[in-house]
C-alpha cells in the first residue's frame, strides 16, 4: 500500500508546490519517499511532455529498491504510480516471462503491473485480482490510464485542464494545489448520505474513479474516455450455487491475502465473518494474529467472543478498549484523517483499532464485506419482510425533526423506496431547506428479478464502495496499515450474484457461514446479535453540545444551519445525533 501524486502537463511544472501538498499523502507510505521530475530526469523518453511524480511507499512485497515507484520500463518507456496489492502477480509473472518479458526485480507485483499493461494494454486489469489505484504513462503516445479496482477499495482523484493532468491518491493535496472551491450539489449530496458518491467530490473540477473504471486521457486530443471494466451487474443470473465452490473460493481469497514479505494481522470482532477468516487460517495451518477492540461500556462489549475464537484457534491475541470518556481532541484528529467528508461515527473506532496494530505490523486482514456479500445486513429482512403500501404516506406528515421517516418508508410497497431510506434523510434536507431529488433510486437501485438480488447489488453499487471501502482505507491507512479484505474478493462476488439464492434464509443470518462454523461454536455464539465496531455518538454528542455548536457556528460553511439543528435538541434520539455528527465532521473537516 501506498500514496502517491502526479502531474503531466505540456507547460512548466512547480515541482515545489506538489511537495507541499504531499504532507497529506506520506501517513500511506512512510517507507520511503521519491519524486521524480522531467525536469531533473533525463534517462526517460517524455516526448516533450514535462512531469513531477511523487511516490510514498509503503513496502510490504520485495522490501528491496527494485520494487521502489515511480516505476519506469525503459525498453517499454513506460511509467506507473501504483497503490495497492495484486495477489495473483506470481502467476502473472510466469505468464509475462514466458511471452519473453524480463523482469528486474524477484517479487514486485508493482513491476507486474507495469509491465503486464505495457505489453498487454488495459486488457490486462481484468486479469489481475487484488485492489489497486494505478496510474499508468505510456510516453510513446502520450497517454496516461488511470484505473480503479472494481469495488473502489483504493483511492484515485483527478483534475484535468488546459494546462494538463493531476491525479492523487489524496484528495486535499489535490484540492490543495489547484485551489478548487466547494461544489454546492456535492455538498448536498453529502447532507443527504453522509458522503458524497462517485464521480464527484466536495469540490469543484475534482473526480474520483468510479469503481471499476479506467479513463485515459490523451494529450494530443485534449480528451478524456471513460470505460466500466467490470460491473456486477453484468453477472446476475441463476446457476445453482455449491457450498463447496463457494468456499474453495473463500478460502483461496483468505490464503492469497497472506502473502507478505512482513508479518500480517487480523481484526477479530468476534462476529461470523472474523470468525469464519481466523478458521480458515486456522485449518490452513497459519498461526494468526489477531487484534480486537472492547468497550469499557458492557452494552457495547464483544470481547468476550473474540476471546472465544482466539483461544479455539490458538492465535496471538491483543485487544484495546475503547473508554466511554473520549477526549475532543481523539474526535478531532479521527475527522482530519480524512481527505473527503464522511459522516459515519463508527470511523472512531476504526480508527483506534487500525492505529493499535500498526504499532506493530503493516497489513491486517478485515472480514468486511462478508454481510454484503450474503445478505448479513438487518435491512434486508426488513425490506422485504413488511410492504404495506399506506405507510409510506405517513412519512409525508412526520415531523423532520423526530427522524428520517425510515420507519415508515422501510414497509413501503416500493422495492426501492423502502431500501433508499436506509442511506439517504430526505428528512432532513426538508429541516435544512434544501431540495434534492431521489438520487439512491435513480443511480444505484436496479429491480432485478430476484428482490433479495437487487438489494445485493444495491450495496455492491452504493454502500460496499461509496463508504464502507472509503472507511477502511482512510482510517488504517491513516496509521500507514494496510487492509485486506477477502470477502471483497471479485470472484466471491460474481459467484453470489450469478448463483441463486438457496444459501439465503430470513430466519438465520449467513447460514452457510453459520455451517462453516456449527462444529467449533455454539448457538448462543452464532446467533447472537450483531454489534459491530460501535461508537456511543448520542452521548458523546449531546454532552459536548457546547463545543459542537461553537465548531459549526465558527465555520462559515456550516454556520448557516446551526439554528435549524437547534430544533434536533428537542428530540435527543441517535439519528438526531448523527444529523448533528454530520454537520460537526464537515466543521472540522473544512476547518
Amino acid at each position: 500500500m501506498c500514496g502517491y501524486i502526479g502531474t503531466v502537463s505540456n507547460h512548466d511544472i512547480d515541482t515545489s508546490k506538489i511537495k507541499e501538498v504531499n504532507k497529506h499523502i506520506q501517513c500511506r507510505g512512510p517507507d520511503e519517499t521519491v519524486v521524480l521530475d522531467s525536469q531533473k530526469e533525463n534517462t526517460i523518453n517524455s516526448n516533450n511532455i514535462n512531469f513531477a511524480f511523487i511516490f510514498n511507499r509503503l513496502a510490504i512485497l520485495d522490501l528491496s529498491d527494485l520494487a521502489s515507484q515511480p516505476m519506469y520500463s525503459k525498453k517499454f518507456n513506460t511509467a506507473v504510480l501504483f497503490n495497492g496489492e495484486i495477489f495473483n502477480h506470481n502467476e502473472l509473472r510466469n505468464e509475462l516471462e514466458l511471452k519473453g518479458v524480463q523482469f528486474l526485480s524477484n517479487n514486485s507485483d508493482s513491476e507486474v503491473v507495469l509491465l503486464g499493461i505495457s505489453y498487454f494494454g488495459k486488457e490486462f486489469i481484468k486479469k489481475l485480482i487484488g485492489q489497486f489505484a494505478i496510474s499508468f504513462i505510456d510516453f510513446n503516445t502520450n497517454e496516461i490510464l488511470l484505473i480503479r479496482d472494481r469495488l473502489a477499495q483504493k483511492p484515485l482523484f483527478y483534475h484535468y485542464d488546459k494546462e494538463g493532468l493531476t491525479f492523487s491518491s489524496n484528495l486535499k493535496s489535490i484540492q490543495k494545489l489547484k485551489l478548487s472551491s466547494i461544489d454546492e450539489e456535492s455538498l448536498n449530496q453529502y447532507l443527504l448520505f453522509g458522503v458524497v458518491p462517485t464521480p464527484k467530490t466536495i469540490f469543484k473540477d475534482i473526480y474520483k474513479l468510479n469503481p471499476g473504471e479506467i479513463i485515459k486521457y490523451s494529450f494530443e486530443k485534449d480528451h478524456l474516455e471513460k470505460e466500466i471494466y467490470w460491473n456486477p451487474k453484468d453477472f446476475v443470473s441463476n446457476e445453482e450455487f455449491k457450498s463447496f465452490e463457494f468456499f474453495e473460493l473463500f478460502q483461496n481469497a483468505v490464503s492469497i491475502r497472506q502473502e507478505a514479505d512482513v508479518p500480517v494481522a487480523n481484526f477479530l470482532s468476534g462476529g461470523l465473518d472474523s470468525t469464519a477468516i481466523v478458521k480458515s487460517l486456522f485449518d490452513k495451518g497459519y498461526k494468526a494474529n489477531t487484534y480486537s477492540l472492547g468497550f469499557s461500556n458492557p452494552k457495547y462489549d464483544e470481547t468476550k467472543w473474540s476471546n472465544k475464537v482466539s483461544e479455539l484457534y490458538n492465535t496471538n491475541h491483543w485487544q484495546e478498549i475503547l473508554a466511554e470518556d473520549i477526549s475532543a481532541n481523539d474526535i478531532i484528529n479521527s475527522i482530519k484523517l480524512f481527505d473527503e467528508p464522511y459522516s459515519d461515527p463508527s470511523t472512531l473506532p476504526s480508527y483506534i483499532i487500525s492505529k493499535a496494530i500498526s504499532k506493530k505490523y503493516k497489513v491486517a486482514i478485515s472480514g468486511d464485506g462478508g454481510d454484503e456479500l450474503l445478505g448479513g445486513y438487518t435491512r434486508i429482512n426488513m425490506v422485504m419482510d413488511s410492504k404495506f403500501s399506506t405507510l409510506s404516506y405517513l412519512n409525508k406528515i412526520y415531523p423532520p425533526y423526530l427522524g428520517t421517516g425510515n420507519f415508515f418508508l422501510k414497509r413501503s410497497s416500493k422495492l426501492k423506496e423502502a431500501y433508499a431510506s436506509f442511506f439517504e434523510d430526505m428528512k432532513f434536507m426538508d429541516l435544512l431547506n434544501i431540495p434534492i431529488n431521489n438520487i439512491y433510486q435513480d443511480l444505484y437501485f436496479h429491480e432485478l428479478d430476484n428482490d433479495y438480488k437487487s438489494l445485493l447489488l444495491s450495496d455492491y453499487l452504493f454502500y460496499l464502495p461509496q463508504m464502507m471501502m472509503l472507511k477502511i482505507d482512510r482510517t488504517s491507512m491513516a496509521n500507514s496499515l494496510e487492509t485486506r479484505s477477502p470477502f471483497v474478493d471479485h470472484r466471491l462476488v460474481e459467484y453470489v450474484m450469478s448463483r441463486d439464492t438457496e444459501y439465503y434464509s430470513r430466519k438465520i443470518k449467513k447460514p452457510i457461514i453459520h455451517e462453516y462454523l456449527k462444529n467449533d461454536f455454539n448457538s448462543e455464539f452464532l446467533s447472537r446479535r450483531k454489534m459491530g465496531f460501535v461508537f456511543q455518538i448520542e452521548d458523546w454528542v449531546y454532552n459536548n453540545i457546547e463545543l459542537i455548536f461553537n465548531s459549526i457556528e465558527q465555520n462559515s460553511i456550516t454556520s448557516q444551519w446551526s439554528s435549524k439543528l437547534n430544533k434536533l435538541l428537542l428530540h435527543k434520539s441517535r439519528i438526531n445525533a448523527n444529523r448533528i455528527w454530520k454537520i460537526y465532521f464537515l466543521s472540522v473537516y473544512f476547518e
